[in-house]
């Protein structure tokens, strides 16, 4: 009898097994039949984002990919917008941000289509247009004034994507999908100037509050400055903290020479932590940037100042002065 009440219970719980999986499957698709799917606009390649002064053909340009579930049929149009931030208002002079405004309306159905079988297009606007459509002039500009460009993709049943829906899924790696994009005023800055081997050493009187020595070697280390992303950004890799030997490896450091300053970008890592992680940024506490002369017949030095740790990740950050003289 314990044998025969144990077969009747095993197939029990098979078929109650197998009638549960038809009623998931059912729920499930149910669902997906009724999801609502999005879209995507993915940069196949940023042709331009910077903006040097006083070229008439300096421009923002960018290819893009509409990507929808029905390749891309579902998609009626992409919404171009333009803003500007006026970054270098001098004391009692006036501000000159503007809002964004609509310059202009793509058609989809007009796009070619991609090697992925996506419709794809290319969008481009020249500096001189951009000035035009808020009534300023290359006077108005200084270096490190920023124009914004926000697309909006338009859906055949009324829904928009933009930057405000956008999730930390959709920027980066092969899906790359910003939707807004803040091309720079800068002063061009040649692809053969500062660039090559220079020694790079901190001030003394700046040392490092988190290690209480040279923020990298005390007397300097040779370091090789390169172009960046931009041809006005300089990169050089160095250890950080290196005097004490703690085995942590070289990572990089970013500038961005714009027209006369050294600005530093935030949140750069430094490679070590005491909890968190010490990262560099932009001097604080009205310490000017460090500079450089666009003008001089030599590259022969950079002055910089940054902020160590940001975060107060070591106990409290200080700003630090730091050189880049050529070899």
């Amino acid at each position: 009898m314990k044998i025969r009440y144990r077969i009747f219970t095993v197939l029990a719980l098979t078929s109650l097994m197998f009638t549960s999986c038809d009623e998931g499957d059912a729920v499930v698709d149910d669902v997906t039949s009724n999801v609502t799917r999005g879209a995507i606009l993915r940069t196949v390649n940023l042709i331009s984002n910077e903006l040097p002064i006083g070229k008439s053909d300096a421009n923002f340009s960018v290819e893009l990919e509409v990507q929808d579930a029905e390749n891309g049929a579902l998609s009626q149009s992409i919404e171009v917008y333009l803003g500007f931030r006026d970054n270098t208002v001098a004391m009692g002079a006036t501000d000159l941000d503007k809002e964004e405004v609509l310059v202009s309306t793509l058609d989809v159905g007009s796009f070619s289509i991609g090697e992925f079988g996506f419709p794809r297009t290319s969008y481009a606007i020249t500096l001189p247009e951009m000035l035009s459509e808020f009534g300023l002039t290359d006077t108005d500009l200084d270096g490190g004034d920023q124009f914004s460009i926000r697309f909006e993709l338009v859906m055949k049943d009324g829904r928009r994507f933009s930057f405000a829906q956008n999730s930390g899924t959709l920027t980066g790696s092969f899906f790359s999908s910003p939707f807004l994009y803040t091309p720079t005023v800068i002063c061009e800055v040649p692809a053969d100037k500062f660039v090559g081997t220079y020694l790079l050493d901190n001030d003394d009187s700046t040392n490092s509050p988190a290690g209480g020595g040279a923020v990298w070697t005390e007397g300097g280390v040779e370091v090789e400055l390169t172009v960046g992303e931009t041809s006005s950004q300089r990169v050089f890799e160095a250890v950080y903290l290196a005097d004490f030997n703690i085995g942590n490896g070289p990572r990089a450091f970013t500038m961005d020479l714009v027209c006369g300053e050294v600005i530093i970008p935030a949140g750069q890592g430094s490679g070590l932590q005491c909890s968190a992680g010490i990262t560099f940024g932009p001097p604080r506490d009205g310490q000017a940037n460090g500079t450089y002369d666009i003008f001089a017949v030599d590259d022969s030095i950079i002055t910089f100042w940054f902020f160590e740790d940001e975060d107060g990740d070591c106990g409290a950050g200080a700003n630090v002065l730091a050189t880049l003289v050529k070899q």
